[in-house]
Protein backbone atom coordinates (compact mmCIF):
# COMPACT_ATOMS: atom_id res chain seq x y z
CA UNK A 1 0.00 0.00 0.00
CA UNK A 2 2.93 2.34 0.76
CA UNK A 3 4.21 2.00 -2.81
CA UNK A 4 0.82 2.85 -4.33
CA UNK A 5 0.47 5.91 -2.09
CA UNK A 6 3.89 7.13 -3.25
CA UNK A 7 2.96 6.62 -6.92
CA UNK A 8 -0.29 8.55 -6.38
CA UNK A 9 1.57 11.36 -4.64
CA UNK A 10 4.12 11.58 -7.46
CA UNK A 11 1.34 11.73 -10.06
CA UNK A 12 -0.48 14.49 -8.19
CA UNK A 13 2.75 16.50 -8.08
CA UNK A 14 3.41 16.06 -11.81
CA UNK A 15 0.04 17.02 -13.29
CA UNK A 16 1.58 19.49 -15.73
CA UNK A 17 3.27 16.59 -17.53
CA UNK A 18 2.44 13.21 -15.92
CA UNK A 19 4.94 10.48 -16.70
CA UNK A 20 3.45 7.74 -18.92
CA UNK A 21 5.42 5.02 -17.12
CA UNK A 22 4.15 6.26 -13.77
CA UNK A 23 0.53 6.19 -14.97
CA UNK A 24 1.07 2.62 -16.17
CA UNK A 25 2.54 1.63 -12.82
CA UNK A 26 -0.37 3.28 -10.98
CA UNK A 27 -2.93 1.25 -12.92
CA UNK A 28 -1.19 -2.13 -12.99
CA UNK A 29 0.37 -2.24 -9.52
CA UNK A 30 -1.91 -3.99 -7.05
CA UNK A 31 -1.45 -2.84 -3.42
CA UNK A 32 -1.11 -5.58 -0.83
CA UNK A 33 -2.59 -5.74 2.64
CA UNK A 34 -1.04 -8.13 5.19
CA UNK A 35 -2.99 -11.09 6.48
CA UNK A 36 -4.66 -10.77 9.84
CA UNK A 37 -4.26 -13.45 12.49
CA UNK A 38 -7.58 -15.17 11.78
CA UNK A 39 -6.73 -15.26 8.06
CA UNK A 40 -3.30 -16.74 8.79
CA UNK A 41 -4.95 -19.43 10.90
CA UNK A 42 -7.35 -20.33 8.09
CA UNK A 43 -4.48 -20.56 5.60
CA UNK A 44 -2.57 -22.80 8.03
CA UNK A 45 -5.53 -25.19 7.95
CA UNK A 46 -5.57 -25.34 4.14
CA UNK A 47 -3.92 -27.56 1.58
CA UNK A 48 -1.46 -25.33 -0.28
CA UNK A 49 -0.07 -25.69 -3.79
CA UNK A 50 1.11 -23.52 -6.67
CA UNK A 51 0.46 -23.50 -10.41
CA UNK A 52 2.25 -21.74 -13.28
CA UNK A 53 0.49 -19.05 -15.31
CA UNK A 54 2.06 -17.53 -18.41
CA UNK A 55 2.31 -13.74 -18.28
CA UNK A 56 1.65 -12.83 -21.91
CA UNK A 57 1.96 -9.07 -21.66
CA UNK A 58 4.35 -7.93 -18.91
CA UNK A 59 7.21 -10.43 -18.53
CA UNK A 60 6.40 -12.98 -21.25
CA UNK A 61 7.39 -15.65 -18.75
CA UNK A 62 5.69 -18.00 -16.32
CA UNK A 63 4.65 -16.73 -12.91
CA UNK A 64 3.31 -18.88 -10.08
CA UNK A 65 -0.01 -18.47 -8.33
CA UNK A 66 -0.37 -19.67 -4.74
CA UNK A 67 -3.51 -21.72 -4.21
CA UNK A 68 -5.36 -22.95 -1.13
CA UNK A 69 -8.09 -25.52 -0.60
CA UNK A 70 -10.29 -26.68 2.24
CA UNK A 71 -12.14 -30.00 2.25
CA UNK A 72 -11.92 -32.90 -0.21
CA UNK A 73 -15.48 -33.25 -1.44
CA UNK A 74 -16.51 -34.12 -4.99
CA UNK A 75 -18.05 -30.71 -5.76
CA UNK A 76 -15.44 -28.06 -6.40
CA UNK A 77 -16.10 -24.42 -5.47
CA UNK A 78 -13.63 -21.87 -6.86
CA UNK A 79 -13.31 -18.36 -5.38
CA UNK A 80 -11.81 -15.57 -7.54
CA UNK A 81 -10.96 -12.38 -5.64
CA UNK A 82 -11.01 -8.82 -6.95
CA UNK A 83 -8.34 -6.20 -7.63
CA UNK A 84 -5.98 -5.31 -4.75
CA UNK A 85 -7.33 -8.30 -2.88
CA UNK A 86 -6.41 -11.89 -2.03
CA UNK A 87 -7.91 -15.32 -1.45
CA UNK A 88 -8.40 -14.78 2.26
CA UNK A 89 -10.59 -11.73 1.72
CA UNK A 90 -13.26 -14.42 1.27
CA UNK A 91 -12.62 -15.44 4.90
CA UNK A 92 -16.22 -15.18 6.16
CA UNK A 93 -17.59 -16.99 3.12
CA UNK A 94 -14.99 -19.77 3.38
CA UNK A 95 -15.89 -20.33 7.04
CA UNK A 96 -19.56 -20.67 6.11
CA UNK A 97 -18.93 -22.93 3.12
CA UNK A 98 -16.88 -25.28 5.27
CA UNK A 99 -20.16 -26.25 6.94
CA UNK A 100 -21.39 -27.75 3.66
CA UNK A 101 -20.64 -31.41 3.09
CA UNK A 102 -18.98 -33.01 0.06
CA UNK A 103 -17.32 -29.89 -1.35
CA UNK A 104 -13.77 -28.67 -1.82
CA UNK A 105 -13.27 -24.91 -1.56
CA UNK A 106 -10.46 -23.63 -3.78
CA UNK A 107 -9.04 -20.11 -3.70
CA UNK A 108 -5.91 -18.44 -5.05
CA UNK A 109 -3.90 -15.24 -4.96
CA UNK A 110 -3.75 -13.84 -8.49
CA UNK A 111 -0.32 -12.73 -9.78
CA UNK A 112 0.77 -9.54 -8.04
CA UNK A 113 -1.82 -10.01 -5.30
CA UNK A 114 -1.52 -11.47 -1.82
CA UNK A 115 1.32 -13.99 -1.66
CA UNK A 116 1.70 -14.51 -5.43
CA UNK A 117 4.80 -12.68 -6.60
CA UNK A 118 4.61 -10.46 -9.69
CA UNK A 119 5.43 -6.79 -10.13
CA UNK A 120 2.20 -6.01 -11.99
CA UNK A 121 -1.15 -7.65 -12.59
CA UNK A 122 -4.06 -7.41 -15.03
CA UNK A 123 -7.43 -8.91 -15.87
CA UNK A 124 -6.04 -11.56 -18.21
CA UNK A 125 -3.69 -12.86 -15.52
CA UNK A 126 -6.76 -13.33 -13.33
CA UNK A 127 -8.64 -15.17 -16.09
CA UNK A 128 -5.61 -17.30 -16.93
CA UNK A 129 -5.28 -18.23 -13.25
CA UNK A 130 -8.86 -19.55 -13.27
CA UNK A 131 -8.06 -21.50 -16.44
CA UNK A 132 -4.87 -22.92 -14.88
CA UNK A 133 -6.84 -24.30 -11.92
CA UNK A 134 -9.58 -25.73 -14.14
CA UNK A 135 -7.08 -27.40 -16.48
CA UNK A 136 -4.40 -28.51 -14.04
CA UNK A 137 -6.10 -29.06 -10.68
CA UNK A 138 -9.89 -29.44 -10.78
CA UNK A 139 -12.69 -28.25 -13.01
CA UNK A 140 -14.96 -26.17 -10.76
CA UNK A 141 -18.65 -26.99 -10.40
CA UNK A 142 -19.29 -23.59 -8.78
CA UNK A 143 -17.41 -20.35 -9.48
CA UNK A 144 -17.71 -17.31 -7.24
CA UNK A 145 -16.06 -14.05 -8.30
CA UNK A 146 -15.91 -10.63 -6.67
CA UNK A 147 -15.35 -7.39 -8.60
CA UNK A 148 -12.63 -7.94 -11.25
CA UNK A 149 -12.80 -11.63 -10.32
CA UNK A 150 -16.39 -11.74 -11.57
CA UNK A 151 -15.29 -10.47 -14.98
CA UNK A 152 -12.32 -12.86 -15.00
CA UNK A 153 -14.54 -15.87 -14.28
CA UNK A 154 -16.76 -15.07 -17.27
CA UNK A 155 -13.80 -14.64 -19.62
CA UNK A 156 -12.20 -17.88 -18.38
CA UNK A 157 -15.40 -19.91 -18.74
CA UNK A 158 -15.95 -18.63 -22.27
CA UNK A 159 -12.38 -19.43 -23.29
CA UNK A 160 -12.55 -22.87 -21.67
CA UNK A 161 -15.94 -23.60 -23.22
CA UNK A 162 -17.35 -25.11 -20.02
CA UNK A 163 -20.62 -24.51 -18.18
CA UNK A 164 -20.53 -24.86 -14.37
CA UNK A 165 -23.51 -25.89 -12.27
CA UNK A 166 -23.55 -22.43 -10.72
CA UNK A 167 -21.84 -19.10 -11.41
CA UNK A 168 -22.00 -16.39 -8.74
CA UNK A 169 -20.86 -12.84 -9.48
CA UNK A 170 -20.55 -10.48 -6.50
CA UNK A 171 -20.36 -6.77 -7.35
CA UNK A 172 -18.77 -7.65 -10.72
CA UNK A 173 -16.83 -5.07 -12.66
CA UNK A 174 -18.61 -4.33 -15.94
CA UNK A 175 -16.46 -1.73 -17.71
CA UNK A 176 -12.70 -1.79 -17.25
CA UNK A 177 -11.91 1.45 -19.13
CA UNK A 178 -14.28 3.48 -17.01
CA UNK A 179 -12.74 1.95 -13.88
CA UNK A 180 -9.29 3.06 -15.07
CA UNK A 181 -10.65 6.55 -15.76
CA UNK A 182 -12.06 6.69 -12.24
CA UNK A 183 -8.63 5.77 -10.82
CA UNK A 184 -6.78 8.32 -12.96
CA UNK A 185 -9.34 11.00 -12.07
CA UNK A 186 -8.64 10.32 -8.39
CA UNK A 187 -5.05 11.53 -8.79
CA UNK A 188 -5.93 14.50 -10.98
CA UNK A 189 -4.87 13.13 -14.37
CA UNK A 190 -6.62 15.14 -17.10
CA UNK A 191 -8.27 13.89 -20.28
CA UNK A 192 -5.30 14.66 -22.54
CA UNK A 193 -2.91 12.58 -20.44
CA UNK A 194 -5.48 9.83 -19.95
CA UNK A 195 -5.70 9.60 -23.74
CA UNK A 196 -1.94 8.97 -23.80
CA UNK A 197 -2.33 6.17 -21.25
CA UNK A 198 -5.15 4.51 -23.23
CA UNK A 199 -3.24 4.80 -26.51
CA UNK A 200 -0.29 3.05 -24.86
CA UNK A 201 -2.63 0.43 -23.38
CA UNK A 202 -3.96 -0.45 -26.85
CA UNK A 203 -0.41 -0.91 -28.12
CA UNK A 204 0.63 -3.12 -25.21
CA UNK A 205 -2.27 -5.55 -25.02
CA UNK A 206 -3.12 -4.97 -28.04
CA UNK A 207 -6.81 -4.09 -27.76
CA UNK A 208 -8.33 -0.88 -26.42
CA UNK A 209 -9.35 -0.82 -22.76
CA UNK A 210 -12.94 -0.35 -23.94
CA UNK A 211 -12.79 -3.92 -25.30
CA UNK A 212 -13.14 -5.18 -21.73
CA UNK A 213 -16.81 -4.37 -21.41
CA UNK A 214 -18.76 -7.29 -19.97
CA UNK A 215 -21.99 -6.14 -21.62
CA UNK A 216 -20.37 -6.71 -25.01
CA UNK A 217 -18.10 -9.65 -24.09
CA UNK A 218 -20.64 -11.84 -22.28
CA UNK A 219 -21.67 -14.85 -24.37
CA UNK A 220 -22.39 -17.57 -21.83
CA UNK A 221 -25.39 -19.77 -22.56
CA UNK A 222 -28.67 -18.17 -21.41
CA UNK A 223 -29.60 -21.32 -19.49
CA UNK A 224 -26.52 -21.09 -17.23
CA UNK A 225 -27.41 -20.78 -13.54
CA UNK A 226 -25.91 -17.31 -12.96
CA UNK A 227 -26.63 -15.40 -9.76
CA UNK A 228 -25.45 -11.80 -9.46
CA UNK A 229 -25.32 -9.86 -6.17
CA UNK A 230 -24.89 -6.09 -6.09
CA UNK A 231 -25.32 -2.90 -4.10
CA UNK A 232 -27.13 -0.23 -6.18
CA UNK A 233 -25.00 2.47 -4.50
CA UNK A 234 -21.70 0.77 -5.41
CA UNK A 235 -19.30 3.46 -6.66
CA UNK A 236 -16.62 1.05 -7.91
CA UNK A 237 -18.98 -0.87 -10.17
CA UNK A 238 -21.69 1.74 -10.85
CA UNK A 239 -25.29 0.57 -11.15
CA UNK A 240 -25.99 2.20 -14.55
CA UNK A 241 -23.35 -0.07 -16.14
CA UNK A 242 -24.71 -3.09 -14.28
CA UNK A 243 -28.29 -2.31 -15.31
CA UNK A 244 -27.28 -2.15 -18.97
CA UNK A 245 -25.62 -5.55 -18.57
CA UNK A 246 -28.63 -7.10 -16.81
CA UNK A 247 -31.10 -5.64 -19.31
CA UNK A 248 -29.16 -7.37 -22.09
CA UNK A 249 -29.00 -10.65 -20.13
CA UNK A 250 -32.42 -11.07 -18.46
CA UNK A 251 -31.81 -14.74 -17.63
CA UNK A 252 -29.28 -13.73 -14.95
CA UNK A 253 -30.81 -13.84 -11.47
CA UNK A 254 -29.80 -10.55 -9.83
CA UNK A 255 -30.38 -9.51 -6.23
CA UNK A 256 -29.72 -6.21 -4.49
CA UNK A 257 -27.95 -6.01 -1.13
CA UNK A 258 -28.31 -2.39 -0.07
CA UNK A 259 -25.94 -0.42 2.12
CA UNK A 260 -23.00 -2.84 2.01
CA UNK A 261 -20.73 -1.24 -0.58
CA UNK A 262 -18.30 -2.76 -3.04
CA UNK A 263 -15.90 -4.38 -0.55
CA UNK A 264 -18.00 -5.00 2.55
CA UNK A 265 -20.54 -6.95 0.49
CA UNK A 266 -18.20 -9.94 0.97
CA UNK A 267 -18.82 -9.73 4.72
CA UNK A 268 -22.60 -9.31 4.43
CA UNK A 269 -24.28 -12.02 6.49
CA UNK A 270 -27.31 -11.89 4.18
CA UNK A 271 -25.14 -12.43 1.13
CA UNK A 272 -23.14 -15.23 2.73
CA UNK A 273 -26.33 -17.01 3.79
CA UNK A 274 -27.79 -16.58 0.30
CA UNK A 275 -24.66 -17.90 -1.45
CA UNK A 276 -24.37 -20.91 0.86
CA UNK A 277 -28.03 -21.71 0.31
CA UNK A 278 -27.62 -21.67 -3.46
CA UNK A 279 -24.64 -24.02 -3.28
CA UNK A 280 -26.61 -26.37 -1.05
CA UNK A 281 -29.34 -26.29 -3.68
Amino acid sequence: MKRLKQIATDLKLSQVAPDAALMREFIFYSPKMPLRLHQEQLIAASKQFSLPVFDTYFTRAEVNINCFSWGNGKRKVLLTHGWASKALDFYELIIELQKIGDIEIIAFDAPGNGSSVSEFSNLMLYADSVKAIAQNYAQPDVLIGHSLGGMANVIALQELGITPDLLISIAPLIRLKENFEQSLDSVGIGTKDQDIFFANFAKEFPVPASHFNLTELYSLRPDINHFLAFDPEDHISPYPYLKEFLDKNPAINAKSFEGVGHYKILKSLDLIEDVAGRILG
